[in-house]
């Protein structure tokens, strides 16, 4: 596969997506210093807004990169610049791919790491992390459902409806996961236990991952033209 690849137009595409994308990330980074900023003062109050916060971040940073890269794009009808370019299906599937993950992915790493060195080093319960690792799955796992949706469907309801969707069901996971003792047991302690159900929650949050990029990958990069 690497062989066909024009890497060149690639690299390029991908640097097309993240120039649309540095002013809101420096935006959303911001706003994610507040609120891990309320999550390290440990009191109630503080703790239930920044964790609020926090959560509706991480879903505006993955619908933004995905209606950003892919949806405004297919509104503006830029892709007949990019056919004129030379470059293939499979580069561009390659390039959208890569230039979304990269666009996601930056933002939500640097908000997962900090999280995690909040959770570490403040009064908060070190077994905390658990369920921060869960939610931060959940939304990687809605993203990626979300991206392959948009990289198949053309209809911008449909897109919307998916990528909104998959978002919202944070709510009743949360809640399952309020029910699970596995999880439950460990919040408050400092001890970080990663219980077998956690551990398959986590393993199926990111085989469904995986599995919608792969299938993303594999059937636009199969096409043979663009339409």
């Amino acid at each position: 596969m690497s062989a066909e690849l024009n890497w060149p137009i690639i690299r390029l595409l991908m640097i097309k997506d993240w120039q649309l994308f540095q002013k809101q990330l420096a935006a959303y980074l911001l706003a994610g210093i507040v609120s891990l900023a309320l999550l390290g003062t440990a009191k109630p109050w503080a703790f239930y807004i920044g964790s609020l916060l926090l959560i509706i971040l991480l879903v505006a940073i993955a619908c933004f990169a995905v209606s950003t890269s892919l949806l405004a794009e297919r509104k503006e009808q830029t892709l007949a610049f990019v056919m004129s370019l030379p470059v293939s299906p499979l580069d561009f599937t390659v390039a959208k791919l890569a230039g979304n993950l990269l666009t996601f992915g930056v933002p939500f790493l640097i908000m997962a790491l900090f999280t995690a060195i909040i959770v570490f080093s403040t009064p908060l319960p070190d077994g905390l992390i658990v369920l921060v690792v869960l939610v931060f799955g959940h939304v990687l796992a809605a993203y990626c459902i979300a991206l392959a949706v948009a990289m198949q469907v053309e209809s911008e309801g449909w897109n919307l409806f998916v990528m909104i969707g998959s978002m919202v069901l944070i709510n009743p996971f949360l809640m399952a996961l309020g029910q699970m003792d596995s999880v439950q047991s460990v919040l408050k302690g400092e001890a970080v236990i990663w219980h077998a159900p956690v551990l398959g929650i986590l393993a199926a949050q990111g085989l469904v991952a995986l599995a919608c990029l792969v299938f993303a990958l594999w059937s636009n990069g199969r096409k043979s033209a663009f339409y």
